[in-house]
């Protein structure tokens, strides 16, 4: 005979049930995402597609950027040492980033994948404090059009930018604001030596006609037309060029100072998985393919060709023996030397 009360309880628990897997789906649906703050010297124009594939393949992770140059986040996170807000540092000039590593300010972490890490591009602490992504290198963007305007030729070498033909004519980036600007005075000095290198820049400071606090903005400058050669790096000399302006990239006879763009994470009382996340990503193959677009120097072997323009023996030859720990630790006083001599000409900060 049909039992109406255990039916009724039977449609009471299939009800229950059902309401309570509803909550729990609504529940996990609206989780909130983590939320983590990375600080970046990476070029504006690069962390539309960078940022894209990030959340393609970690949606339920929000990322807050603060974008600024090499300089000042390095500043940045110093200020904030006793209080850190970053939990990642991304994409920052590696001798920049050394000197805030020997106090202590980064948590070491071994991001998936670091055994296929370039040995030249990752620190040598196990687990590691730091980890490359990228090198960029110098370069001189030229502007043809407006040099054969004047009947001059094509510098094709650092020496040759010392001819006082080429007064006014030149831009370069301030190293105390940019990584490409520290580079480029870090390489004179190895190149060179202490007292030619000083020598050096004496004489070439009386051709240059500004000094600017971006390191693509001496290229950007070129391809205007508005300082003919701009002592620059080869990413946005070589988008100039591609862009359609009468740009021609030079790669110095003497040899190209360089520079890597690198990742840590940030020391805190609490280490957000998400930060991790990021560094993870940050080395994977498939981010690696999306920065080796503009730069021919990426951390991993990817089996890829250089792009047309660069000289052959890339890491063998162009690139200098570049002593990235010797750099760091004279940072403070080669700033402090180059900015009582020159900072005259530099562009006013906004």
């Amino acid at each position: 005979m049909f039992n109406l009360k255990k039916a009724a309880i039977l449609i009471m628990t299939i009800l229950l049930f059902s309401i309570v897997t509803a909550c729990s789906s609504k529940s996990s649906s609206s989780k909130k995402k983590e939320e983590i703050t990375v600080y970046t010297a990476i070029e504006d124009n690069q962390l539309p597609a960078y940022m894209e594939l990030f959340k393609k393949e970690h949606p339920n992770i929000e990322v807050k950027l603060v974008r600024d140059s090499t300089g000042i986040i390095a500043a940045k996170l110093l200020a904030e040492k006793d209080n850190p807000i970053a939990d990642v540092v991304w994409g920052q000039g590696i001798t920049s980033l050394i000197p805030l590593d020997e106090q202590g300010m980064f948590q070491p972490y071994n991001p998936k994948g670091i055994d296929k890490i370039l040995p030249q591009l990752k620190d040598k602490a196990d687990p590691i404090h730091w980890v490359g992504i990228d090198a960029y290198m110098a370069t001189f963007a030229v502007n043809t059009v407006e040099l054969e305007k004047k009947g001059l030729p094509i510098p094709k070498s650092y020496k040759d930018l010392l001819d006082p033909k080429y007064k006014g004519l030149i831009s370069m980036p301030n190293p105390a604001s940019s990584g490409t600007g520290f580079l480029t005075v870090s390489a004179f000095l190895q190149l060179l030596g202490k007292d030619q290198a000083w020598d050096y820049m004496d004489k070439l400071h009386e051709n240059i006609g500004i000094y600017t606090h971006s390191g693509s903005k001496p290229a950007k400058l070129a391809g205007q037309g508005e300082f003919p050669i701009g002592i620059s790096f080869d990413y946005p000399s070589f988008k100039e060029k591609g862009s359609g302006a009468p740009v021609e990239v030079v790669f110095p006879e003497e040899g190209s100072g360089w520079e890597m763009e690198a990742n840590a994470l940030i020391k805190k009382d609490k280490i957000k998985d998400a930060a991790k996340t990021f560094l993870d990503w940050s080395v994977s193959e498939g981010f690696l393919q999306l920065v080796n677009k503009n730069f021919a120097v990426v951390s991993a072997d990817l089996g890829n060709q250089l792009p047309d323009g660069y000289p052959k023996e890339l890491m063998e030859k162009q690139l200098i023996q570049n002593d990235f720990q010797w750099a760091a630790q004279n940072r403070d006083s080669i700033l402090e030397n180059w900015t009582k001599r020159y900072d005259s000409k530099s562009e006013p900060k906004e």
